[in-house]
């Protein structure tokens, strides 16, 4: 469990140098250069996720359950799925009406995986990773919110409609494929019992 945690500390810390240690990631940026920079940074984005997953998988075989949620959630996490995919796949997309409402649709997405996540699992060692990571996905639109109020961040002027039948589509053939099979090949785990 404590793998875990230190792992999750190492995963927030990397995906918030932004606002917690600018200071030193703008110098890095101007010692290294913008694209040595970026693939550094996405290398160790990719290890920290690595060792949360690893963690994870190990926490999950020596904890307990906290509580015991009714079958049911688990459709109520299966239909909220859906809309964090979407969010998702309009995140990765140039801007369409649901990046301009939603302002944030990575962070909503993480939001919502992690809510629906909470519905459906009672383990110690679930409740920790997504609580953690909502708790992080509150925290970081708050601070996005405070950009933006202070003009760090630019609205995207022009949007399309395209992006978000793209990112409707896309979102719903990477649920179908959590569904059908990702998800267990990823977690472990089918989210739909067969």
């Amino acid at each position: 469990m404590l793998l875990l945690i230190l792992c999750l500390v190492f995963f927030f810390v990397t995906h918030s140098l932004r606002f917690i240690a600018p200071g030193w990631r703008d110098g890095m940026i101007a010692r290294m250069g913008a694209t040595p920079w970026k693939i550094v940074y996405s290398l160790v984005s990719i290890l920290a996720i690595l060792l949360v997953a690893y963690s994870f998988d190990q926490a999950r075989q020596v904890t307990g359950m906290l509580y015991y949620p009714p079958v049911w959630m688990s459709h109520i996490a299966l239909t909220l799925m859906l809309f964090a995919m979407i969010c998702l796949a309009a995140g990765c997309l140039p801007a369409g009406h649901i990046v301009a409402k939603t302002k944030h649709p990575l962070i909503l997405a993480v939001k919502i995986w992690t809510t629906s996540h909470l519905l459906a699992n009672g383990e110690t060692s679930s409740v920790i990773l997504f609580a953690s990571f909502l708790a992080w996905g509150v925290v970081m639109r708050i601070l996005l919110k405070r950009r933006a109020r202070a003009g760090e961040v630019v609205s995207r002027a022009f949007v399309s409609v395209r992006y978000d039948i793209a990112a409707v589509v896309l979102g719903i053939v990477l649920w179908a494929a959590f569904i059908w099979k990702l998800h267990e090949w990823l977690i472990g785990v089918q989210p739909i019992a067969m």
